[in-house]
């Protein structure tokens, strides 16, 4: 592997950085670093950016299709076995190994903990490999995964929240640094046709109130809540219309069951609340534009995506205040926070904005401004490319330092 030193004058300016990716899918972690990689290349010229990209990850599915769109070379990996059971690490080290040197990286950056974990591993063995990786999630970690973690150049958490967290399980704080999730909010400015035509492909009536929930099928998202949420609605505000766009990935049991029991309820709601499963869509700002109130349930949440993407189309946002939620909406101001698995907190705040479009739309129009100003893809794409290259300047002075 490269490990930032290579003899062509032209790696003294242009680094070439391999993304590592584990799942096909695209969902919020995916969409994140694929709008920061866009950010990059849309620059005037790849040199202004001093970066070339290479991704190291499955070679088929929606994120191999992205990628290829963005013409970013990509080196098949498959960390799973043929049951889909993650590797072991005396089994996934050696194919991760393969692929970061058919790619001639100088760095090897992990989109999500368990790929930060994985590469940290190969760091603590091979001092000479230069790792970096985004935390995307909050959990309990075990020491051993600490250690690994601690072993990355740098540690990119998504959100002040996410950082705190993992330092109080014993993560090293002069590894880590915040780098909040960016987006650009003009790709999301759908055009107002877009809430006809959404309307109409779903039978909703143009005079209805949408609320729309977006994320994956799983415990983790409070959907269970929701349903009770949705349940109390039906009672005080018939004729609401409530959209799930988002798939469940888990084939444990626990989350099948969990889904069955939350479409269950929600279906039960019917007729005076009207339960749209929608599965995975892609034309999530057409969606956005086609409602009047996202709702959000998390229980955990580091930094949520779906977050941005509402504040960007200008929709007005009822979240629960866990993690990271607190760091892009103030409440009152530019959304309605509740207390997680409050069905009735969070039945009041979407009361609440049904009854007044005058304060819901100011709410909406502030959370545009703030993700404007403080979440913009240009901040976030700088911030990780800073970071990249502070790793391999860093790789090469403890080269030369240990010469």
């Amino acid at each position: 592997m490269n490990v930032a030193v290579s003899s062509p004058a032209l790696r003294d300016t242009m680094h070439r950085i391999a993304i590592l990716i584990e799942y096909p899918t695209v969902n919020g972690g995916e969409n994140s670093i694929l709008a920061v990689l866009s950010h990059l290349l849309n620059r005037k010229s790849s040199s202004e950016s001093g970066l070339e990209f290479y991704v190291l990850g499955p070679a088929q599915g929606a994120m191999a299709d992205r990628v290829s769109q963005l013409g970013i070379p990509i080196t098949g990996l498959n960390l799973f076995d043929d049951a889909g059971r993650r590797l072991p690490k005396e089994r996934a080290i050696p194919r991760l190994l393969e692929a970061a040197e058919l790619s001639g990286a100088d760095l090897v950056h992990g989109n999500s903990l368990s790929m930060g974990r994985l590469l940290g591993a190969v760091a603590r063995a091979r001092p000479q490999f230069v790792a970096t990786a985004h935390l995307r999630d909050i959990m309990k970690l075990s020491q051993a995964a600490i250690s690994d973690l601690n072993a990355n150049r740098q540690l990119c958490a998504v959100s002040e929240a996410t950082l705190a967290f993992h330092v109080g399980q014993g993560l090293d704080k002069s590894v880590g640094t915040v780098i909040h999730n960016g987006i650009d909010v003009d790709a999301f400015a759908a055009e107002e046709s877009a809430r006809l035509r959404i309307r109409r492909e779903l039978k909703i009536p143009v005079d209805s109130i949408v609320l729309l929930t977006v994320g994956q099928v799983g415990l983790r998202k409070g959907l269970d809540t929701l349903a009770e949420v949705a349940r109390r609605l039906a009672d005080l505000r018939p004729g609401i219309h409530w959209l799930l766009a988002g798939e469940r990935f888990s084939q444990k049991a626990e989350s099948l069951e969990f889904e069955s029991q939350v479409l269950r309820d929600f279906s039960a709601c019917s007729p005076a609340l009207k339960f749209h499963r929608l599965g995975y869509r892609e034309d999530i700002p057409e969606l956005m534009r086609a409602s009047d109130l996202l709702v959000h349930g998390a229980r955990q949440e580091p930094l949520g995506r779906v977050l941005l993407e509402a504040a960007a189309s200008r929709l007005a946002i009822v979240a629960t205040d866990v993690g990271g939620t607190g760091e892009i909406i103030a409440d009152g101001e530019s959304g309605l926070l509740a207390s997680a698995d409050s069905s009735e907190a969070i039945t009041s705040g979407i009361v609440r904005l049904i009854n007044d479009e005058i304060y819901r739309e100011e709410l909406a129009v502030n959370a545009q401004r703030r993700i404007r100003s403080d979440f913009a893809i240009e901040n976030s794409a700088e911030a990780l490319m800073n970071a990249w290259k502070s790793a391999i300047l860093s790789a090469k002075s403890d080269c030369l330092f240990n010469a």
